[in-house]
């Protein structure tokens, strides 16, 4: 369905007229919103869990991953009161008698753009925190993962009145439109090359943009480590939701002394998992639509594939592949996979892997195994990326407390928790003064005695 210019030009002058009554900026309207949302998403469960089933083949856990968003709408509930408390601050004897405070308020009226690979939680996730800190929201879910799109729709439609948060489903045509109105930010999940789209069309209206992207996220292997644990969240770091994960390890960097045995274990994990044939599991994804699965085929073309490379195209199917002989000048090596195909590249000492990271664009995620504090140290001093697991991969998105966004080519900006509080608030500074005890120092003419008193205090 294609949205009129119209119909979206009328919602939006709906909601900044509703925006301006503040009735979305109470604490107990905003509360109420956060548990008619957190209720009708509890309700909807086996749903959601068919929806994704149908657009991604998620397997039933995998889905559950994505209801988490019910423990982030707890979160927000329990905080809320909270968070949006003004914060005193201190003021100088300078300004005495004073009173300085920030108050957190929202920004207005602000647009949602949600990916099609986690469909669900992406775009529930931040409306959040926009609903926590008590904005009026305009969604735009993805049209490719349209099982997802339309249950999405009908949630919102039948919990909120448009001029509060309008949905609104449609092609590359609708997001255009939408990004051709002013609002108060854009918060957009997505790759990079859309990424740049979307920071231009805001940038003609001065609007402040939080984007979370992706990008080639290393996964560098040390020989100092669990071996078995190594290879296990690996695998299962990579090929969840068949590998179209922003923080799935793009790529592996091992040390030489250890590829051998890691591949192996790989190996014996993947048929762990997996079985005989990943294509007959239950508990193995595919690929979201045609034009992913040709493009990832492609890959497969360059280096050598020594586990998987099976395809079917009628089930959008590629089993999870390992790659070898990779070199840097491969299309593999070029872009982000975002599919279940892992490259390997050896490295000979830890400070020619740190050099490769820093040739290339700074990632989402990076991944270092090893059990040598002093090495987690090195990584994690002279490497940048949004994020970094030891010993780990993706599970740091799951822990509330931390926010989560990208650095340079991977993102603009943050949230998760608290952090998307933060992003769709804006935290004004007010101080207050009586009018007694004013000391005139400030006023013309100036005095000599005053200059020498403040070179003074500033020299301390």
């Amino acid at each position: 369905m294609l949205t009129s210019t119209t119909n979206i030009a009328s919602i939006l002058k709906a909601q900044r007229e509703y925006f301006a009554t503040s009735a979305t900026k109470s604490l107990d309207f905003r509360l109420q919103q956060l548990k008619k949302l957190k209720f009708a998403i509890a309700s909807k469960q086996d749903e959601i869990l068919e929806v994704l089933k149908q657009d991604l083949g998620k397997p039933s856990l995998e889905g559950c991953f994505e209801l988490a968003v019910l423990q982030d709408l707890s979160y927000a509930i329990k905080n809320l009161p909270r968070w949006i408390k003004p914060q005193k601050v201190k003021t100088g004897i300078d300004l005495f008698p004073s009173q300085a405070k920030i108050y957190p308020e929202p920004l207005g009226v602000v647009l949602i753009i949600s990916p099609w690979n986690y469909p669900f939680s992406l775009l529930i996730s931040p409306l959040i925190g926009a609903i926590a800190a008590g904005n009026c929201v305009m969604l735009k879910p993805s049209e490719i993962a349209s099982n997802t799109s339309r249950l999405l729709t009908d949630l919102i439609r039948d919990i909120f009145p448009p001029e509060y948060i309008a949905i609104e489903e449609g092609g590359v045509e609708v997001a255009q439109e939408l990004l051709s109105y002013k609002f108060d930010h854009i918060f957009f999940t997505g790759g990079t090359k859309v990424g740049k789209i979307v920071m231009e069309a805001a940038a003609k209206n001065l609007t402040p943009v939080t984007l979370e992207l992706g990008g080639k996220s290393p996964c560098i292997v040390d020989r100092e480590i669990n071996l078995t644990e190594t290879a296990k969240r690996i695998t299962w770091g990579k090929f969840i939701n068949a590998g179209q994960t922003c923080i799935a390890p793009d790529y592996l960097l091992i040390d030489k002394h250890i590829k051998t045995d890691l591949i192996k274990e790989i190996k014996q994990c993947i048929h762990a998992f997996y079985g005989d044939n990943p294509a007959t599991t239950p508990d193995y994804g595919r690929i979201i639509n045609e034009r992913q699965f040709d493009r990832l085929k492609s890959l497969l073309n360059d280096g050598t594939i020594i586990i998987g490379g099976e395809t079917n195209r009628d089930t959008k199917y590629i089993a999870p592949t390992i790659l070898d002989d990779v070199t840097l000048d491969c299309a593999v090596m070029e872009e982000e996979i975002f599919g279940p195909i892992l490259p390997i590249l050896e490295y000979d000492t830890l400070d020619s892997a740190i050099e490769l990271i820093n040739s290339k664009p700074k990632p989402l995620a990076l991944y270092l195994f090893s059990n040598n504090q002093e090495k987690q140290q090195k990584v994690l001093r002279e490497t940048s990326s949004g994020g970094m697991c030891i010993n780990e991969t993706i599970m740091h998105v799951g822990v509330t407390e931390l926010p989560f966004g990208g650095v340079g080519d991977s993102g603009i900006g943050a949230y998760h928790g608290k952090a998307t509080f933060d992003t769709f608030t804006h935290y004004k500074s007010v101080l207050y003064r009586p009018f007694w005890g004013d000391l005139n120092w400030r006023y013309a003419p100036y005095q000599e005695k005053t200059i020498k008193q403040f070179k003074n205090m500033f020299t301390k």
